[in-house]
């Protein structure tokens, strides 16, 4: 039976304007290796600073939440695109816009498959979680711009500390104050901890370099327990 790991790909590894791709690069190298190790992937592209860029501009234009959050999973499918580019022969050459197609890709002998956002009103993360329900997947690693889950946000409080684990119930007090607009989502949301809570998915959250180490069972990052 294949073994799965879904991994949720920050946005912030498709910052071309600061980092060019060799994030992007990096991070298919590690999906590569983790193939290679007999695991089967399934990324999932974030949108990041170019889908802010587009949702910004649209907003100020008067467009809708529901056709901003539509503008942002454009943006994470070309992501997607990106990372496949990167992965070559070893990713499914197409992105998967349904779970039904997700479903269908597994069934075909590539071992990395990549997609982006779903439908309005769910985030990637909400999309990871349930792509990991889908194919009864043995890990869940989200692959963020920090490594693991703080007490709180590092990059604004040099005294936050870094937890081995967390609990759902914990964790969805630490998220209470976020924002549920679209291009707003960080971390995990609401949405994505009820289908974790749901399955118990073994989830790891934890940095974009920390990928290949999570998915080896190394002690890396934040463990999500249930």
């Amino acid at each position: 039976m294949d073994r799965f790991a879904v991994v949720k790909v920050s946005g912030a590894v498709f910052d071309l304007q600061n980092r060019g791709g060799e994030m992007v690069r990096r991070v298919a190298d590690q999906l590569r290796a983790a193939s290679e190790e007999g695991w089967r992937v399934a990324a999932v592209a974030g949108g990041g600073s170019v889908a802010r860029l587009y949702i910004r501009a649209a907003r100020e234009l008067g467009a809708s939440e529901a056709a901003l959050d539509q503008l942002g999973i454009l943006i994470t499918r070309a992501n997607a695109e990106l990372l496949i580019a990167a992965l070559g022969g070893t990713a499914y050459p197409s992105v998967p816009q349904t779970l039904e197609e997700l479903l269908a890709a597994s069934a075909s002998n590539r071992s990395i498959i990549v997609m982006g956002g779903l439908q309005p009103g769910q985030s990637t993360n909400a999309v990871a979680a349930l792509a990991a329900e889908s194919l009864g997947a043995a890990l869940l690693v989200n692959a963020t711009d920090v490594d693991g889950v703080y007490t709180d946000d590092p990059r604004k409080n040099p005294s936050a500390k870094r937890l081995e684990s967390v609990g759902v119930e914990e964790l969805t007090l630490l998220l209470s104050g976020s924002e549920h607009k679209a291009g707003t989502y960080e971390l995990l949301d609401h949405v994505s901890l009820r289908i974790l809570e749901r399955s118990r998915i073994p989830t790891v959250v934890t940095s974009y370099e920390g990928v290949l180490a999570a998915i080896r069972g190394e002690k890396v990052g934040t463990r999500i327990m249930y």
